[in-house]
Protein backbone atom coordinates (compact mmCIF):
# COMPACT_ATOMS: atom_id res chain seq x y z
CA UNK A 1 0.00 0.00 0.00
CA UNK A 2 2.82 2.45 0.86
CA UNK A 3 4.25 2.04 -2.39
CA UNK A 4 1.32 2.60 -4.25
CA UNK A 5 0.83 6.16 -2.17
CA UNK A 6 4.43 7.13 -3.02
CA UNK A 7 3.97 5.68 -6.89
CA UNK A 8 1.04 8.10 -6.99
CA UNK A 9 3.22 11.20 -4.99
CA UNK A 10 6.30 10.02 -7.62
CA UNK A 11 3.79 10.63 -10.99
CA UNK A 12 2.51 13.78 -9.80
CA UNK A 13 6.24 15.22 -8.82
CA UNK A 14 7.38 13.86 -12.78
CA UNK A 15 4.51 15.04 -14.25
CA UNK A 16 4.71 18.32 -12.53
CA UNK A 17 8.69 18.20 -13.87
CA UNK A 18 8.03 18.01 -17.12
CA UNK A 19 5.29 20.18 -17.43
CA UNK A 20 7.79 22.71 -16.07
CA UNK A 21 10.66 21.87 -18.40
CA UNK A 22 8.07 21.90 -21.50
CA UNK A 23 7.18 25.52 -20.76
CA UNK A 24 10.40 26.64 -19.88
CA UNK A 25 11.63 25.43 -23.79
CA UNK A 26 9.32 27.18 -25.32
CA UNK A 27 9.38 30.57 -23.50
CA UNK A 28 6.21 30.26 -21.54
CA UNK A 29 7.49 30.51 -18.15
CA UNK A 30 9.40 33.12 -18.95
CA UNK A 31 6.97 35.14 -20.30
CA UNK A 32 4.83 34.57 -17.24
CA UNK A 33 7.78 35.32 -14.92
CA UNK A 34 8.21 38.42 -16.76
CA UNK A 35 4.33 39.09 -16.42
CA UNK A 36 4.27 38.48 -12.90
CA UNK A 37 7.18 40.19 -11.86
CA UNK A 38 8.80 42.79 -14.38
CA UNK A 39 11.03 44.40 -12.13
CA UNK A 40 12.35 41.08 -11.39
CA UNK A 41 15.33 40.01 -13.65
CA UNK A 42 14.65 36.76 -15.15
CA UNK A 43 16.44 33.59 -13.68
CA UNK A 44 16.23 30.57 -15.79
CA UNK A 45 15.52 27.22 -14.16
CA UNK A 46 18.14 25.08 -14.70
CA UNK A 47 17.64 21.49 -14.47
CA UNK A 48 19.77 20.66 -11.64
CA UNK A 49 17.59 23.00 -9.47
CA UNK A 50 14.16 20.91 -10.74
CA UNK A 51 15.97 17.85 -9.83
CA UNK A 52 17.06 18.80 -6.32
CA UNK A 53 13.83 20.68 -6.18
CA UNK A 54 12.04 17.16 -6.94
CA UNK A 55 14.12 15.51 -4.15
CA UNK A 56 12.92 17.72 -1.77
CA UNK A 57 9.42 17.62 -2.30
CA UNK A 58 9.91 13.66 -2.09
CA UNK A 59 10.70 13.92 1.44
CA UNK A 60 13.25 13.23 4.22
CA UNK A 61 14.65 9.46 2.39
CA UNK A 62 15.28 11.37 -0.71
CA UNK A 63 17.13 14.46 0.79
CA UNK A 64 19.07 12.09 2.58
CA UNK A 65 20.33 10.67 -0.55
CA UNK A 66 20.64 14.52 -1.77
CA UNK A 67 23.18 14.77 0.74
CA UNK A 68 25.44 11.51 -0.52
CA UNK A 69 25.36 13.42 -3.91
CA UNK A 70 25.96 17.05 -2.58
CA UNK A 71 29.16 15.13 -0.46
CA UNK A 72 30.14 13.05 -4.04
CA UNK A 73 32.13 15.57 -5.99
CA UNK A 74 33.73 14.06 -9.08
CA UNK A 75 30.82 11.33 -9.10
CA UNK A 76 28.26 13.46 -10.35
CA UNK A 77 29.10 16.71 -12.63
CA UNK A 78 29.81 19.84 -10.72
CA UNK A 79 26.33 21.46 -11.26
CA UNK A 80 24.63 18.48 -9.81
CA UNK A 81 26.84 18.24 -6.61
CA UNK A 82 26.87 21.82 -5.90
CA UNK A 83 23.12 22.12 -6.58
CA UNK A 84 22.22 19.16 -4.29
CA UNK A 85 24.07 21.06 -1.08
CA UNK A 86 21.60 22.96 -0.46
CA UNK A 87 19.67 19.47 0.62
CA UNK A 88 22.16 19.35 3.71
CA UNK A 89 20.02 21.84 5.94
CA UNK A 90 16.61 21.29 3.91
CA UNK A 91 15.20 18.48 6.62
CA UNK A 92 11.91 20.00 8.31
CA UNK A 93 10.97 18.75 12.11
CA UNK A 94 7.57 17.58 12.40
CA UNK A 95 5.13 17.73 15.16
CA UNK A 96 6.39 17.91 18.62
CA UNK A 97 2.65 16.17 19.50
CA UNK A 98 3.68 13.63 16.77
CA UNK A 99 7.29 12.44 18.65
CA UNK A 100 5.32 12.60 22.20
CA UNK A 101 2.92 10.00 20.61
CA UNK A 102 5.53 7.22 19.18
CA UNK A 103 7.91 8.03 22.54
CA UNK A 104 4.35 7.38 24.58
CA UNK A 105 3.78 3.93 22.12
CA UNK A 106 7.41 2.94 22.93
CA UNK A 107 7.93 3.48 26.61
CA UNK A 108 4.27 1.29 27.01
CA UNK A 109 3.78 3.43 29.87
CA UNK A 110 2.87 7.22 31.09
CA UNK A 111 5.31 9.95 29.71
CA UNK A 112 5.22 11.59 33.21
CA UNK A 113 6.60 8.12 35.08
CA UNK A 114 9.80 8.99 33.15
CA UNK A 115 9.95 12.32 31.94
CA UNK A 116 10.19 15.19 34.66
CA UNK A 117 10.55 17.47 31.26
CA UNK A 118 10.42 17.35 27.80
CA UNK A 119 11.51 20.45 25.26
CA UNK A 120 8.51 20.24 22.53
CA UNK A 121 11.26 22.43 20.25
CA UNK A 122 13.67 19.71 18.44
CA UNK A 123 17.28 20.21 19.08
CA UNK A 124 17.83 18.97 15.84
CA UNK A 125 16.20 17.64 12.94
CA UNK A 126 17.79 15.07 10.30
CA UNK A 127 16.23 12.96 7.53
CA UNK A 128 15.28 9.96 9.66
CA UNK A 129 14.89 11.25 13.66
CA UNK A 130 14.77 14.34 15.63
CA UNK A 131 16.22 15.21 18.96
CA UNK A 132 14.41 16.84 21.44
CA UNK A 133 16.00 17.52 25.49
CA UNK A 134 14.56 15.73 28.25
CA UNK A 135 15.06 15.82 32.30
CA UNK A 136 14.24 12.58 33.75
CA UNK A 137 12.63 12.15 36.77
CA UNK A 138 15.51 11.88 39.10
CA UNK A 139 17.01 15.23 37.32
CA UNK A 140 18.92 13.64 34.51
CA UNK A 141 19.60 16.02 31.72
CA UNK A 142 19.03 13.55 28.78
CA UNK A 143 18.30 13.83 24.50
CA UNK A 144 15.54 11.79 23.17
CA UNK A 145 15.86 10.44 19.46
CA UNK A 146 13.16 9.91 17.97
CA UNK A 147 12.06 8.13 14.61
CA UNK A 148 9.94 10.26 11.93
CA UNK A 149 6.70 8.79 12.15
CA UNK A 150 5.77 5.95 9.22
CA UNK A 151 9.83 6.30 8.11
CA UNK A 152 10.53 2.58 7.91
CA UNK A 153 7.49 2.29 5.27
CA UNK A 154 8.16 5.16 3.43
CA UNK A 155 11.88 4.21 3.22
CA UNK A 156 10.87 0.45 1.55
CA UNK A 157 8.59 2.02 -0.64
CA UNK A 158 11.27 5.11 -1.74
CA UNK A 159 14.17 2.76 -1.97
CA UNK A 160 12.09 0.01 -4.31
CA UNK A 161 11.88 3.31 -6.77
CA UNK A 162 15.32 4.16 -6.00
CA UNK A 163 16.56 1.04 -7.38
CA UNK A 164 14.30 0.89 -10.43
CA UNK A 165 15.05 4.43 -11.26
CA UNK A 166 18.76 3.17 -11.42
CA UNK A 167 18.90 0.49 -13.34
CA UNK A 168 16.84 2.73 -16.23
CA UNK A 169 19.28 6.21 -15.58
CA UNK A 170 22.17 3.65 -15.93
CA UNK A 171 21.04 2.28 -19.19
CA UNK A 172 20.66 5.72 -20.78
CA UNK A 173 23.01 7.89 -18.31
CA UNK A 174 26.91 7.95 -18.64
CA UNK A 175 27.27 10.13 -15.49
CA UNK A 176 25.00 7.23 -14.10
CA UNK A 177 27.01 4.71 -15.06
CA UNK A 178 30.06 6.17 -13.75
CA UNK A 179 28.81 7.34 -10.53
CA UNK A 180 27.64 3.47 -10.51
CA UNK A 181 23.81 4.83 -9.24
CA UNK A 182 22.98 1.20 -8.28
CA UNK A 183 26.14 0.57 -6.49
CA UNK A 184 25.10 4.15 -4.19
CA UNK A 185 21.38 2.97 -3.57
CA UNK A 186 22.53 -0.58 -2.97
CA UNK A 187 24.98 0.95 -0.37
CA UNK A 188 22.44 3.62 0.74
CA UNK A 189 20.02 0.56 1.36
CA UNK A 190 22.09 -0.94 3.86
CA UNK A 191 23.10 2.13 5.87
CA UNK A 192 19.95 3.41 5.81
CA UNK A 193 18.59 -0.41 7.51
CA UNK A 194 21.24 0.51 10.16
CA UNK A 195 20.30 4.19 10.75
CA UNK A 196 16.98 2.91 11.28
CA UNK A 197 17.64 0.56 14.44
CA UNK A 198 18.05 2.72 17.25
CA UNK A 199 18.85 -0.38 19.11
CA UNK A 200 22.26 -1.19 16.94
CA UNK A 201 23.31 2.12 17.38
CA UNK A 202 22.87 1.91 20.98
CA UNK A 203 25.20 -1.31 20.62
CA UNK A 204 27.39 0.71 18.43
CA UNK A 205 27.96 3.18 20.99
CA UNK A 206 28.50 0.60 24.22
CA UNK A 207 31.40 -0.72 21.56
CA UNK A 208 32.88 2.37 21.32
CA UNK A 209 32.93 3.21 24.88
CA UNK A 210 34.43 -0.58 25.90
CA UNK A 211 37.06 -0.18 23.00
CA UNK A 212 37.93 3.12 25.15
CA UNK A 213 37.76 1.69 28.21
CA UNK A 214 40.07 -1.21 26.89
CA UNK A 215 42.81 1.38 26.21
CA UNK A 216 42.11 3.56 29.07
CA UNK A 217 41.31 6.45 27.19
CA UNK A 218 39.60 8.44 29.34
CA UNK A 219 39.18 11.58 27.65
CA UNK A 220 37.09 10.51 24.94
CA UNK A 221 33.45 8.57 24.89
CA UNK A 222 30.08 8.38 23.34
CA UNK A 223 27.20 9.41 25.09
CA UNK A 224 25.69 6.89 27.70
CA UNK A 225 22.91 4.78 26.58
CA UNK A 226 19.85 4.56 28.77
CA UNK A 227 18.64 1.02 27.73
CA UNK A 228 15.71 0.60 29.66
CA UNK A 229 13.73 2.95 27.88
CA UNK A 230 15.23 2.53 24.01
CA UNK A 231 13.38 0.86 21.78
CA UNK A 232 14.31 0.65 17.69
CA UNK A 233 12.64 3.66 17.33
CA UNK A 234 13.73 5.63 20.59
CA UNK A 235 16.79 6.19 22.01
CA UNK A 236 17.64 8.35 25.31
CA UNK A 237 21.53 9.29 25.71
CA UNK A 238 23.16 11.35 28.23
CA UNK A 239 23.08 15.20 27.42
CA UNK A 240 26.14 16.08 25.90
CA UNK A 241 27.26 19.49 26.08
CA UNK A 242 30.05 21.22 24.11
CA UNK A 243 31.41 23.12 20.90
CA UNK A 244 31.24 21.76 17.37
CA UNK A 245 34.71 20.57 15.74
CA UNK A 246 34.29 22.87 13.94
CA UNK A 247 32.93 26.01 15.49
CA UNK A 248 36.43 27.69 16.67
CA UNK A 249 34.64 30.88 17.00
CA UNK A 250 32.74 29.77 20.50
CA UNK A 251 35.53 28.88 22.38
CA UNK A 252 37.92 31.73 21.25
CA UNK A 253 37.46 33.38 24.80
CA UNK A 254 38.13 30.37 26.57
CA UNK A 255 41.39 28.51 27.08
CA UNK A 256 40.94 25.88 24.44
CA UNK A 257 44.14 24.26 22.84
CA UNK A 258 42.11 23.38 18.94
CA UNK A 259 45.30 21.29 18.06
CA UNK A 260 45.11 19.15 21.32
CA UNK A 261 41.40 18.29 20.52
CA UNK A 262 41.72 17.43 17.02
CA UNK A 263 44.43 15.23 17.10
CA UNK A 264 43.45 13.43 20.23
CA UNK A 265 40.14 12.67 18.17
CA UNK A 266 41.68 11.79 14.88
CA UNK A 267 44.14 9.77 16.98
CA UNK A 268 41.42 8.29 18.68
CA UNK A 269 39.45 7.34 16.00
CA UNK A 270 42.49 6.09 13.91
CA UNK A 271 42.42 3.37 16.74
CA UNK A 272 39.39 2.35 16.03
CA UNK A 273 39.92 1.81 12.73
CA UNK A 274 43.50 0.23 12.69
CA UNK A 275 43.43 -2.24 16.23
CA UNK A 276 39.85 -2.65 16.35
CA UNK A 277 38.54 -3.12 12.73
CA UNK A 278 35.32 -0.65 13.93
CA UNK A 279 34.81 2.85 13.65
CA UNK A 280 32.55 5.93 13.24
CA UNK A 281 31.38 6.01 9.34
CA UNK A 282 30.01 10.01 9.76
CA UNK A 283 32.46 11.87 11.81
CA UNK A 284 30.84 15.41 10.19
CA UNK A 285 30.75 18.31 12.41
CA UNK A 286 27.74 17.65 14.15
CA UNK A 287 28.56 14.29 15.58
CA UNK A 288 32.07 14.97 17.33
CA UNK A 289 31.89 17.38 20.13
CA UNK A 290 34.44 19.40 21.92
CA UNK A 291 33.75 19.61 25.56
CA UNK A 292 35.98 22.48 27.27
CA UNK A 293 34.08 22.33 30.72
CA UNK A 294 35.04 18.52 31.26
CA UNK A 295 38.05 18.28 29.09
CA UNK A 296 36.90 15.57 26.57
CA UNK A 297 35.50 14.86 23.23
CA UNK A 298 32.43 13.09 22.48
CA UNK A 299 31.77 11.50 19.69
CA UNK A 300 27.99 11.86 19.06
CA UNK A 301 25.36 9.52 16.48
CA UNK A 302 26.48 6.10 15.41
CA UNK A 303 23.86 4.97 12.65
CA UNK A 304 26.99 4.70 10.46
CA UNK A 305 29.85 2.44 11.70
CA UNK A 306 32.29 1.12 9.05
CA UNK A 307 33.69 -2.07 9.84
CA UNK A 308 37.20 -4.06 8.64
CA UNK A 309 37.96 -7.86 8.77
CA UNK A 310 41.79 -8.37 9.56
CA UNK A 311 43.09 -8.68 6.14
CA UNK A 312 41.16 -5.74 4.85
CA UNK A 313 42.39 -3.69 8.12
CA UNK A 314 45.81 -4.44 7.64
CA UNK A 315 44.94 -3.10 3.68
CA UNK A 316 44.20 0.53 5.42
CA UNK A 317 46.90 0.59 7.56
CA UNK A 318 49.49 0.08 4.72
CA UNK A 319 47.47 2.64 2.72
CA UNK A 320 47.78 4.76 5.53
CA UNK A 321 51.43 4.42 6.52
CA UNK A 322 52.77 4.46 2.09
CA UNK A 323 50.69 7.62 2.03
CA UNK A 324 52.45 9.20 5.07
CA UNK A 325 55.60 8.39 3.79
CA UNK A 326 54.65 9.30 -0.18
CA UNK A 327 55.30 5.85 -1.24
CA UNK A 328 52.68 5.85 -4.24
CA UNK A 329 53.49 3.19 -6.04
CA UNK A 330 52.56 1.15 -2.75
CA UNK A 331 49.51 3.35 -2.30
CA UNK A 332 48.41 2.28 -5.83
CA UNK A 333 49.12 -1.27 -5.00
CA UNK A 334 47.04 -1.39 -1.95
CA UNK A 335 44.27 0.44 -3.45
CA UNK A 336 44.21 -2.11 -6.14
CA UNK A 337 44.38 -5.20 -3.21
CA UNK A 338 41.69 -3.25 -1.38
CA UNK A 339 39.67 -2.86 -4.52
CA UNK A 340 38.97 -4.68 -7.67
CA UNK A 341 40.83 -4.06 -10.77
CA UNK A 342 41.86 -5.68 -14.50
CA UNK A 343 44.34 -8.37 -14.57
CA UNK A 344 46.57 -5.68 -16.71
CA UNK A 345 47.06 -2.43 -14.77
CA UNK A 346 49.55 -0.90 -15.12
CA UNK A 347 50.91 0.27 -11.59
CA UNK A 348 53.31 2.29 -12.23
CA UNK A 349 50.85 4.39 -14.85
CA UNK A 350 48.49 4.49 -11.36
CA UNK A 351 50.86 5.20 -9.13
CA UNK A 352 52.04 8.36 -10.98
CA UNK A 353 48.19 9.53 -11.33
CA UNK A 354 48.15 9.72 -7.61
CA UNK A 355 51.21 11.32 -7.35
CA UNK A 356 49.64 14.14 -9.00
CA UNK A 357 46.42 13.95 -7.06
CA UNK A 358 48.07 13.62 -3.31
CA UNK A 359 51.33 15.82 -3.93
CA UNK A 360 49.76 19.07 -3.04
CA UNK A 361 48.23 17.61 0.54
CA UNK A 362 51.61 16.14 1.53
CA UNK A 363 53.06 19.49 2.78
CA UNK A 364 53.62 20.58 6.41
CA UNK A 365 51.44 23.53 6.12
CA UNK A 366 48.04 22.98 4.39
CA UNK A 367 47.86 26.63 2.98
CA UNK A 368 45.26 27.45 0.57
CA UNK A 369 45.12 23.56 -0.57
CA UNK A 370 41.17 22.01 -0.93
CA UNK A 371 41.22 18.62 0.14
CA UNK A 372 37.49 18.18 -1.07
CA UNK A 373 39.58 17.49 -4.40
CA UNK A 374 41.36 14.72 -3.44
CA UNK A 375 38.49 12.30 -3.31
CA UNK A 376 36.94 13.61 -7.12
CA UNK A 377 40.65 13.10 -7.94
CA UNK A 378 40.78 9.56 -6.57
CA UNK A 379 37.30 8.27 -7.96
CA UNK A 380 38.67 10.16 -11.53
CA UNK A 381 41.91 7.81 -11.28
CA UNK A 382 40.56 4.87 -10.45
CA UNK A 383 37.66 4.63 -13.09
CA UNK A 384 40.44 5.10 -15.53
CA UNK A 385 42.33 2.31 -14.36
CA UNK A 386 39.45 0.03 -14.16
CA UNK A 387 39.74 -0.21 -10.20
CA UNK A 388 36.60 -0.80 -8.39
CA UNK A 389 36.92 0.89 -4.39
CA UNK A 390 34.92 -0.76 -1.88
CA UNK A 391 32.48 1.26 0.47
CA UNK A 392 34.36 1.29 3.56
CA UNK A 393 37.26 2.47 2.09
CA UNK A 394 36.02 5.12 0.45
CA UNK A 395 34.27 6.07 3.77
CA UNK A 396 38.01 6.07 5.88
CA UNK A 397 39.19 8.18 3.07
CA UNK A 398 36.09 10.65 3.73
CA UNK A 399 36.21 10.59 7.37
CA UNK A 400 40.11 11.74 7.24
CA UNK A 401 38.75 14.79 4.89
CA UNK A 402 36.40 15.89 7.39
CA UNK A 403 39.46 15.58 10.01
CA UNK A 404 41.67 18.03 8.18
CA UNK A 405 38.55 20.31 7.10
CA UNK A 406 39.09 20.67 11.06
CA UNK A 407 42.36 21.07 10.93
CA UNK A 408 42.93 23.55 8.86
CA UNK A 409 40.09 25.35 10.42
CA UNK A 410 41.47 25.13 14.44
CA UNK A 411 45.23 24.09 13.88
CA UNK A 412 46.73 24.75 10.66
CA UNK A 413 50.02 23.71 11.30
CA UNK A 414 48.90 19.98 12.14
CA UNK A 415 48.59 17.53 8.71
CA UNK A 416 46.44 14.76 9.38
CA UNK A 417 47.79 13.23 6.58
CA UNK A 418 52.07 12.94 7.27
CA UNK A 419 51.91 12.64 11.41
CA UNK A 420 52.70 9.95 12.86
CA UNK A 421 52.19 10.60 16.53
CA UNK A 422 48.92 10.18 15.00
CA UNK A 423 49.63 6.58 15.01
CA UNK A 424 51.85 5.71 17.70
CA UNK A 425 49.62 3.57 18.55
CA UNK A 426 50.69 1.03 16.48
CA UNK A 427 54.49 1.00 18.34
CA UNK A 428 52.41 -0.36 21.79
CA UNK A 429 52.06 -3.87 23.00
CA UNK A 430 48.29 -3.12 22.05
CA UNK A 431 49.10 -3.26 18.46
CA UNK A 432 50.99 -6.49 19.09
CA UNK A 433 47.76 -7.88 20.69
CA UNK A 434 45.48 -6.69 17.75
CA UNK A 435 47.85 -9.39 15.82
CA UNK A 436 49.40 -6.14 13.95
CA UNK A 437 53.32 -6.74 12.17
CA UNK A 438 54.37 -3.63 12.26
CA UNK A 439 58.10 -5.15 10.80
CA UNK A 440 56.29 -6.71 8.08
CA UNK A 441 54.81 -3.34 7.08
CA UNK A 442 57.93 -1.42 7.51
CA UNK A 443 59.41 -3.95 5.25
CA UNK A 444 57.09 -2.93 2.60
CA UNK A 445 57.78 0.58 3.22
CA UNK A 446 61.62 1.16 4.55
CA UNK A 447 60.99 5.37 4.73
CA UNK A 448 59.25 4.86 7.31
CA UNK A 449 62.16 3.36 9.69
CA UNK A 450 64.00 6.56 9.89
CA UNK A 451 60.78 8.37 11.13
CA UNK A 452 60.10 6.62 13.42
CA UNK A 453 63.35 6.02 15.16
CA UNK A 454 64.10 10.11 14.40
CA UNK A 455 60.13 11.05 16.19
CA UNK A 456 60.22 8.40 18.58
CA UNK A 457 56.44 8.05 18.61
CA UNK A 458 54.80 7.12 22.35
CA UNK A 459 51.67 7.23 23.38
CA UNK A 460 49.81 10.40 25.00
Amino acid sequence: MARVRRSGRVAFLVTRLVVVVVLTAIGIRRLWCIIKHPSRPHQRLRKSILLRKFFEDMGPVFIKFGQIVASSPGLFPDVISSEFKRCLDRVPSFPAEEALTILRAELGCPIGQVFADINPAPIAAASIAQVHAATLRDGTKVVIKVQRPRIKEIADADLWFMRHSARVLERFSIHARIANLRGMVEDFTCTLAQELDFLQEAAHMNEFNEIMQTHAIDRVFAPRVFPEWSTSRVLIMEHVEGVKADDFESSRDQDFDAERYIRTSLRTWLLTVLLHGFFHGDVHAGNLMFCPATDRIAFLDFGIVGRFKTRERDLVLRYILAFTNQDFRELAQTIVDVGSAPAEIDIDAFAEDLAEVYAPIMATRMGDMQPMHVLPGLFRNAQKFGVTLPREFLLIIKQLLYFDRYARLGAPNLNVFTDLHLIDFLFTPAAAEAGIDINELMRRIPAIQSRIQGSNPTVH
